[in-house]
């Protein structure tokens, strides 16, 4: 294979012909211009990777330099993504040959961990990926969002919490305060820098699918911001003329739990709205705690972010620990990565009892 295609790094003049291919891997039907300028702002050129056959790129791959949460410790990730091969080109091996020469340089770039989202579940455990979060998708329909009384208190130490909406690129500043001090609590979470906070508030049309431009709904007191959803709106009836408009989060974020059930509060008693849907939500969400009743939520679990241990040793030096626990491990190559076996009883309840995570990883980042 790799006599046969070429593996390298992309020039930026390459860039859209780079991009032309997951359009057709992935059959979006989307702008290419509109989509390409928006992924230019936080694309990495020097970590791109293209296999080429003769001159045509067939193959592409990504990763982003990360600063990722772990429990205890915020540590350096190589983000993958950009993961396509041409319809044309399968089966052909580009694809093992492009996650080797990518898992090697993330490897040399020092960093002890890859992670990525996985198109489908099935691809990515051959070469030493696994599920490490769940994801959840919950949809509250009108009068079904309901919170408990007791959520309604300010929370010790802080005043009564006010909201307010404006536009979210005027409240950049105060977004990435809420967001840089949940980032260390969080395992899962990824820093944003300045590329990354301009792609979450870039709006372009295709990011929109028929709704609404991106607002912005801020919690506060005083003492500032303490929260924050991002999120659009569709209006829209039923048959019989009632109002049924959609609601849809893209991200809620907050410091409290106070903050967190004034922001669910206004979101979920929005007039004309019948239905709000919220993507890509931590499997322990406050709201499940929050409603009045917890089925209302409609919660639907899938797998989040997917993580390769680069480097074991230092991957698991890097993290805190729940408990102690004295544990011999035997490293398997993919595609056995993954799988454990219990040699002893009871040494794989005391792994899992040192590695428990509370709050549970979650990554609301899509790359």
């Amino acid at each position: 294979m790799t006599e046969r295609y070429t593996l390298r790094a992309i020039t930026p003049d390459e860039f859209e012909a780079f991009c032309a291919v997951p359009v057709q891997a992935f059959n979006d039907n989307e702008s290419p211009a509109e989509v390409n300028e928006h992924e230019r702002i936080v694309f990495e050129f020097d970590r791109s990777l293209a296999a080429l056959d003769g001159d045509a790129i067939v193959g592409t791959t990504a990763a982003y330099s990360f600063q990722l949460t772990v429990p205890g410790a915020i540590t350096a990730a190589g983000g993958v993504t950009f993961v396509s091969v041409l319809p044309s080109h399968r089966r052909r091996g580009i694809l093992s040959a492009m996650m080797r020469h990518q898992l090697a340089d993330i490897a040399a770039r020092g960093e002890a961990i890859a992670a990525l989202y996985a198109s489908e579940a099935g691809i990515y455990g051959r070469y030493g990926y696994g599920s490490a979060s769940g994801q959840l998708r919950l949809t509250i329909r009108r009068g079904d969002g309901a919170l408990r009384p007791a959520t309604a208190g300010p929370g010790p130490g802080h005043g009564p919490v006010q909201l307010r909406g404006a536009e979210p690129s005027e409240l950049r500043t105060e977004l990435a305060k809420v967001y840089d001090s949940v980032v260390p609590r969080r395992p899962g979470m990824i820093a944003r820098d300045e590329r990354w906070w301009q792609a979450v508030l870039d709006d372009p049309e295709f990011v929109r699918r028929g709704m609404s431009p991106q607002k912005c709904l801020l919690a506060g007191d005083a003492s500032g911001p303490r929260g924050y959803a991002l999120y659009r709106t569709r209006p829209d009836w039923d048959e019989d003329g009632l109002p049924y408009g959609g609601l849809s989060v893209r991200e809620l974020v907050a410091t409290d739990a106070a903050a967190t059930a004034a922001l669910w509060a206004d979101l979920l008693t929005r007039d004309l709205i019948g239905e709000v849907v919220a993507r890509n939500r931590p499997v322990d969400d406050p709201l499940l705690d929050l409603l009045a009743d917890r089925r209302r939520a409609r919660a639907y679990l899938t797998d989040g972010l997917w993580i390769r241990l680069i480097d074991v040793g230092a991957a698991l030096r890097q993290r805190r620990y729940s408990s102690a626990a004295e544990v011999r491990s035997q490293l398997a190559a993919p595609p056995s990565a993954g799988l454990v076996s219990e040699r002893k009883d009871g040494t794989l309840a005391r792994l899992s009892a040192a590695m428990y995570s509370d709050p549970a990883p979650w990554c609301p980042s899509t790359f």
